[in-house]
């Protein structure tokens, strides 16, 4: 079983997600929440195969109405939407690897989130490699070579497994999902509750070229944040693609983790979050930059946001074949 997960590029068989449907989690929010995502849905299978999570009647009724035909719906308990976080990753079409998850450093501990990875596994009938450790999807980034991008703050942090230092985990990460290269960036985004995952904050768009935000303004909180892992994926002697930063952004008077980094790239097209920020339409000519064969879509995510994730938090994608030999999965020519 190959055990290096091909890039977000290469191919996909299906792609997973949620619907919110817990009230008690979402109250008020519940509704635009379940808009929004159905929005991304309708977007993503025109390319790809959606497989979508309802849990219970109510939301399951609700999914099927907002989605019809775009996805196949599945009535399955989970605690919430965070799919890239609770569910396995996929290596191949029928191989993925769980790891413990723990409700991101024991913050939110909700019934479902540590079985619905058995779920999500099961209905692509996959082969699964339990390991004994804990990680998030979220937490990792992957080139499709084996290069693998992560944070500091995140995966040594000891919430999750004390004890790690870097050659430990860069050794779990070698076993679990064949990393024959770590690239450390330090912190996450400011008020993160990931304990800053690195899907927010920098992502593969090719192999060997990262996308890092650029700050917007003086008053931008992750400025330092960014240049930092600007400086850190230059010193790993990788090429630094620019997308522009949402800036400071606040919901309620709190300060949010709003990223556009957060897109999902899905057969041909990626779909970008908004949050109608002043770079919105910077962000999505951004990406496209990133990605000029591909088809861009920016969709309103300000209600998912207040979850505390976006597009790529909710997904987890299932490739149609596993990297061959170790070689970077295809290229956007090949998507």
């Amino acid at each position: 079983m190959s055990r290096i997960p091909p890039a977000e590029w290469a191919p996909q068989r299906a792609l997973f997600t949620a619907f919110p449907s817990d009230a008690t989690l979402w109250e008020d929010n519940l509704a635009p929440a379940q808009a929004e995502v159905a929005a991304m849905v309708r977007q993503l299978s025109r390319t790809v195969p959606v497989k979508l999570l309802a849990d219970g009647d109510a939301a399951f009724e609700t999914a099927m109405a907002s989605v019809g035909h775009a996805a196949e719906i599945f009535r399955i308990g989970f605690g919430d939407i965070w799919l890239r976080d609770t569910g396995p990753i996929f290596t191949g079409p029928e191989s993925c690897v769980r790891f413990r998850f723990n409700g991101w450093g024991g913050k939110y501990d909700l019934p479902g989130d540590d079985t619905v990875g058995a779920h999500v596994a099961g209905l692509m009938a996959a082969a699964v490699e339990p390991q004994d450790f804990v990680l998030e999807g979220g937490a990792v980034e992957f080139d499709g070579g084996g290069l693998l991008l992560t944070t500091e703050q995140c995966v040594l942090n000891p919430n999750r497994n004390a004890g790690w230092t870097k050659a430990v985990a860069e050794r779990a990460l070698a076993d679990a999902l064949g990393a024959r290269r770590v690239v450390w960036l330090g912190d996450g985004l400011l008020n993160d509750h990931t304990d800053g995952h690195v899907d927010n904050l920098a992502r593969f768009v090719a192999p060997g070229t990262v996308a890092v935000p650029v700050a917007d303004g003086a008053d931008d909180p992750n400025a330092a944040v960014f240049a930092d892992a600007r400086d850190r994926v230059r010193a790993a002697g990788l090429a630094v693609a620019d997308i522009p930063s949402v800036g400071r952004f606040e919901v309620d008077g709190a300060l949010v983790p709003a990223s556009y980094m957060n897109w999902i790239v899905a057969n041909g097209q990626v779909v970008v979050p908004l949050y109608g920020a002043a770079n919105d339409k910077a962000a999505v000519a951004g990406v496209k930059r990133c990605f000029p064969r591909h088809m861009v879509t920016g969709l309103r995510a300000n209600h998912i946001l207040t979850g505390g994730g976006s597009f790529h938090c909710i997904t987890q994608q299932v490739p149609t074949r596993p990297v061959e030999s170790g070689l970077p999965g295809a290229t956007d020519a090949e998507a």
